[in-house]
C-alpha cells in the first residue's frame, strides 16, 4: 500500500465521523425547536399548546358521547374498507 492510500483511507475515516456528528446535531436540534414550538418546555397555564401550524390546541379528554361517536365512525369505516375489499375482489 502506498501512502496515498493510506491517507485517503483515513481521511475518510475522518470525514465519516465528522458527517455523522453533524447529521446527529442537526436532528438533535431541529427535534428540540420542535418540541419547544409545541408548547412541551414549558406550556401555558390555560394547558392550550401549539401545533405545527401554529394554532392552539386545547387540551382535555374527550367526553363519553365524543369517545361514543369516535368509536361508531370507527366502526363504519372499517365497514366501508371490508366492502371496498369484497367489491375489489369481484
Amino acid at each position: 500500500m502506498n501512502a496515498n492510500r493510506i491517507i485517503n483511507m483515513i481521511m475518510r475515516q475522518v470525514m465519516r465521523r465528522v458527517v455523522s456528528k453533524g447529521v446527529d446535531m442537526g436532528i438533535n436540534g431541529a427535534s428540540n425547536l420542535a418540541n419547544k414550538r409545541k408548547g412541551k418546555a414549558g406550556g401555558s397555564p390555560d394547558g392550550s399548546t401549539i401545533d405545527d401550524h401554529g394554532n392552539v390546541v386545547e387540551r382535555g379528554q374527550p367526553t363519553a358521547q365524543q369517545q361514543k361517536q369516535v368509536r361508531k365512525s370507527q366502526r363504519s369505516a372499517k365497514q366501508a374498507i371490508r366492502a371496498a375489499r369484497r367489491l375489489g375482489r369481484m
